[in-house]
């Protein structure tokens, strides 16, 4: 088990103020992962489709360092989408490109936590900074095509927590979040990492999205009322088994839709058979984020974490971790 490092709770800072600043002076962003536990309603039969459920982790994250430089440059993992994260960005904003771009921490990339909104819009906010420009995460997110169905990371980024959004409409506009809950401090996520596969991403998505059938109405109202009458009494109580179960029941509904897309309801069979494991132990909230390869195991402290680990953990191509859920957006603080 090899933990990411901890993340200070701070408030986040996403609207940039004019400020004088030392020549050279960079700022650095730190912005968390998500996972995404389902969506609410596939069918759009109300006028609004999607609609999800989410939550911003304390690790992994996406750490980068900015500094005003000659030329525009980016360095660390994903530095080609950095770059261009950066050009983007300069556009919208109007601002100098000539900026320096260090990545300390990554997300894994197509693994179900979002990592290219969350690197996206970290390059967009350390920008933002560094100018003195407001930033709006919201436009940005719209700039550069994100949060197309789900508006779960750009909440993780601005706030943090809990997140339920209701959609999308006709309009073009990002999903409006409709409920936000402190994530309880003692409860514990066990990550399942398959490092040797990656989800459904780019024109796989966009395929599935259009080929899979018509979701049933009433699969969609029943998962609306899981969300509304048990998950959300469940996080806002702290009673971990109604949640944790809630969570499950909403997993069971999306995964077997999207089974024909990602070869079963979890798309790695090494991290479906921990799951099976997870759910033989008595674990009431597992599942698959977004579309995968990551699983999670949903548990209401630490201590009962380190005791699933111990009993998951073995030699192959699995990765458990231990994260809490952060309840803060992402940190904007200058260096």
């Amino acid at each position: 088990m090899r933990p990411w490092p901890e993340v200070p709770d701070q408030t986040a800072e996403i609207v940039s103020t004019t400020t004088s600043r030392p020549a050279g002076a960079g700022v650095r962003v730190r912005a968390p992962a998500r996972l995404h536990f389902g969506f609410l309603d596939l069918n759009g039969g109300l006028g609004r489709r999607f609609g999800s459920i989410g939550l911003a982790l304390d690790a992994p994250a996406v750490q980068l360092v900015a500094r005003p430089a000659k030329r525009v440059s980016a360095s660390g993992p994903e530095a080609e989408r950095v770059r261009a994260n950066l050009l983007a960005a300069a556009a919208y904003l109007d601002v100098p490109e000539a900026v320096a771009v260090e990545i300390e921490e990554s997300i894994p990339a197509h693994a179900g936590f979002g990592s290219g909104t969350q690197l996206a819009l970290a390059v967009a906010a350390a920008l933002a900074r560094l100018n003195g420009r407001p930033f709006a995460p919201a436009d940005f997110a719209d700039v550069l095509d994100r949060g197309n169905r789900s508006g779960v990371g750009l909440a993780a980024f601005t706030e943090g927590g809990l997140i339920v959004d209701g959609g999308r409409d006709g309009s073009g506009a990002p999903p409006p979040v409709i409920a936000r809950l402190p994530y309880p401090g003692d409860w514990r996520v066990v990550l399942i990492l398959d490092e040797a596969m990656t989800g459904v991403h780019g024109s796989r998505e966009t395929e599935a999205f259009r080929d899979l059938p018509p979701f049933d109405a009433g699969q969609a109202a029943e998962i609306c009322r899981i969300v509304l009458m048990q998950v959300l009494p469940a996080a806002a109580t702290a009673e971990p088994n109604g949640f944790g179960a809630g969570i499950t029941a909403i997993q069971k509904r999306i995964g077997d839709h999207f089974a024909p897309h990602q070869g079963g309801r979890f798309a790695s069979p090494a991290v479906a058979d921990a799951l099976a494991a997870i759910a033989q132990a008595g674990v009431p909230g597992y599942g698959q984020s977004s579309w995968g390869p990551t699983g999670f195991a949903l548990v209401p402290s630490q201590k009962e974490a380190e005791t699933l680990v111990a009993g998951l953990a073995r030699p192959g191509r699995l990765r458990f971790v231990i994260a809490r859920g952060r309840n803060v957006g992402a940190s904007v603080a200058e260096v």
